[in-house]
């Protein structure tokens, strides 16, 4: 017992600490208001729910941030269009916040609105909405960007004639083992499926067999959530602001489940965006923009199927993404149009949200990343 006591003695303050101590929050933003600089570093404050602006990064409208696994660097599409849609490499310095641009890539396609990489570190992968494609640049040694080793060009429609008329790319997620990635097409209403082959030195993306599931006409794929073993696929329909869920049978994934994000009675305009799963798996949430402007809360069933618990107010206007802090007891929501992030303490238990009346006073706030 005496060496019990010793143990959580010693021990105590190391945890307090550890649950106290603040993690960075990076926001990626647009800059073509002209009231952005480009990328804000917050040091976010566990205990409290409160953030502290700790250094900022000029970018040319930084849509979609991640990080590398080590943390060392930050990669960010510069989402233009007119034949300047880019990909930014930064080292990061964390004990500062600074970010320092590395290089910059064209990605070959307009309007790059998301960005992913691997794991190992070995290459990045951009989304041109817009351009309706895919950009692969190899990692160099130092982080930055090599020359653009892979665009794949999609084709095809779908059934909206206002908006479908091409394809539009919108993200692309690895899978958690990352030996494939999912590739959502909004212009197309499919998950284009690629093998990742990192040493593969001309075509690290290959189509996978099947290349392609679809998902409800005119739906609109946008950005998928998956379960941490990798055998549910959680997606994000834009025009329908539905969500399908999907299960892996024999390493194809077949559609099981489609779900309303908006509350009952709902009839005005959609823009369903983001989605996320909780740190434990048990509840999903889906953010719509248009005229509802709230985050649809699931619980997932043992089978992963979903069962709507509510709705709520972000409190703001367009809900372009958000993010759950890594302890799980934080929804932190990015409402574009009303320049600022909302901070909901979440219930870990019933998934529920409260305004912590914590906000980040940030200029067209797109992206959020712990």
């Amino acid at each position: 017992m005496k060496t019990q006591i010793a143990f959580l003695l010693i021990t105590l303050p190391t945890m307090i600490f550890a649950q106290h101590h603040p993690i960075d929050l990076l926001i990626g933003t647009y800059t073509d208001n002209g009231k952005s600089k480009g990328i804000y570093v917050y040091a976010f404050d566990p205990a409290t729910g409160s953030a502290t602006l700790k250094n900022t990064a000029a970018s040319e409208n930084p849509s979609f941030l991640t990080f590398s696994t080590d943390g060392k660097y930050v990669y960010a599409v510069n989402e233009n269009g007119a034949g300047r849609g880019a990909a930014s490499a930064f080292t990061y310095e964390k004990a500062t916040g600074k970010l320092k641009l590395l290089n910059q890539q064209l990605t070959q396609g307009d309007a790059p609105c998301h960005i992913t990489t691997d794991k190992g570190g070995t290459h990045v992968i951009a989304s041109n909405y817009t351009g309706g494609s895919i950009s692969v640049f190899a990692i160099e040694r130092d982080g930055s960007l090599g020359p653009l080793k892979q665009l794949i060009q999609h084709t095809g429609s779908g059934p909206d004639k206002t908006r479908q008329q091409e394809p539009h790319v919108h993200s692309a997620f690895f899978t958690p083992d990352e030996r494939r990635i999912y590739v959502q097409d909004l212009g197309t209403d499919k998950i284009n499926i690629y093998d990742f082959q990192p040493t593969n030195a001309d075509h690290p993306l290959v189509p996978a067999t099947p290349p392609f599931v679809k998902s409800a006409p005119g739906g609109g794929p946008r950005h998928i959530a998956q379960s941490a073993d990798g055998s549910v696929v959680y997606l994000v329909q834009e025009m329908t602001a539905k969500v399908m869920v999907y299960r892996q049978q024999n390493e194809q994934l077949k559609a099981v489940q489609e779900v309303e994000i908006n509350e009952e009675g709902f009839s005005g305009k959609n823009g369903a965006a983001d989605i996320k799963l909780s740190p434990d798996g048990k509840f999903l949430y889906a953010s719509n923009r248009g005229d509802a402007n709230t985050l649809a809360i699931y619980r997932v069933s043992v089978d992963g199927t979903l069962v709507k618990v509510g709705n709520q107010s972000v409190l703001g206007r367009v809900p372009r993404n958000f993010a759950i802090s890594p302890d799980g007891r934080y929804l932190l929501v990015a409402n574009q149009n009303t320049d600022e992030v909302v901070v909901f303490a979440r219930n870990t238990e019933t998934g529920m949200l409260t305004d912590t009346q914590h906000r980040i006073a940030v200029p067209a706030p797109v992206c959020l990343v712990f």
